[in-house]
């Protein structure tokens, strides 16, 4: 009786199985896509920027343009002739253009024709084509963009000895030391010194440790169209009996004793009461605490026994 029992059992549960297999199999096997979600609403600054192209008076807050920090010049650069802008007005792609400022000091802009930038910042610019662009009822609120992506008009020009001489663009206040270092650096047959002239035409001679070293004071700011001049150095010669007779670069506050010491000190034959020195075609007797001037010529004759 209980293995008959035991029979049905295996059965019923066979049954069982085999009739809730189909209802199985019916299952999708695609997984079912999740809702879509609903896409944001056009926020309110871009349904105005799509209004019909009169638009209402504006308010107080509607009147300032919002301006995207400018990544490759301060909001103090001012634009100037062949510098290259990009304008942009937020959700208007018809709008966006860069262009090259014109002799004039002018841009060709969509809608606005020939616009007077020069003398703008990315700052003033944004603002005032906020302005002509809601003047002419082109958009109603305008969120206004501009980056001066060139930099052409303000430049300071480095000559000699550096390691990439030529015009290096200013878009901020610069240090002499700063427009070297720019410039690649000093050459190795560079002076010790530079000759920083003004566009007005005034020069001075900076001596370039105390530019590296020293305060503000002794490494004054840089203006557009300035010049930044290394010069070679300058060689004295000194010959005779003299350690190491040869050329030498003079550096700040070369004395005669200073320029012995540099040939290597006297022979063993040589006489400091000997020394003559040429300048310029003329023979000088110099103290040894006297300054040593470029081409000079030092020559160390031999003691008298």
């Amino acid at each position: 009786m209980h293995i008959k029992n035991r029979f049905v059992n295996i059965s019923t549960l066979a049954i069982a199985a085999a009739l809730a297999t189909p209802a199985a199999a019916q299952i999708p096997t695609r997984s079912v896509p999740a809702p879509a979600r609903p896409r944001p609403a056009t926020p309110p600054a871009q349904q105005q920027n799509q209004a019909p192209s009169t638009p209402a008076a504006a308010t107080p807050a509607q009147t300032a343009a919002t301006v995207a920090p400018a990544a490759t010049a301060p909001a103090g650069y001012k634009i100037g002739v062949d510098d290259v802008i990009e304008a942009d007005v937020l959700g208007q792609t018809d709008f966006k253009t860069r262009a090259r400022v014109q002799a004039d000091g002018t841009v060709t802009l969509p809608y606005l024709g020939a616009v007077q930038v020069k003398g703008e910042t990315a700052t003033s610019l944004a603002e005032k084509l906020a302005g002509l662009l809601r003047a002419g009822g082109y958009y109603a609120k305008p969120i206004v963009s501009v980056e001066i992506v060139g930099f052409v008009s303000n430049y300071v020009t480095v000559l000699g000895q550096v390691n990439s001489s030529g015009l290096q663009p200013v878009d901020r206040g610069y240090h002499v030391s700063e427009i070297i270092a720019r410039a690649g650096g000093l050459r190795p047959e560079a002076a010790d010194f530079v000759v920083l002239t003004r566009a007005d035409g005034s020069s001075a001679k900076l001596d370039y440790k105390k530019l590296a070293q020293g305060g503000p004071n002794d490494d004054p700011m840089v203006t557009p169209g300035d010049k930044v001049f290394v010069p070679e150095v300058e060689h004295f010669y000194i010959y005779g009996q003299i350690n190491a007779p040869g050329v030498y670069a003079i550096r700040s506050d070369m004395t005669l004793r200073r320029a012995l010491a540099q040939g290597g000190g006297l022979a063993p034959a040589g006489s400091v009461k000997r020394v003559k020195v040429t300048r310029d075609g003329n023979e000088l007797k110099l103290k040894l605490d006297d300054p040593i001037l470029p081409g000079d010529t030092i020559v160390i004759g031999e003691r008298l026994f």
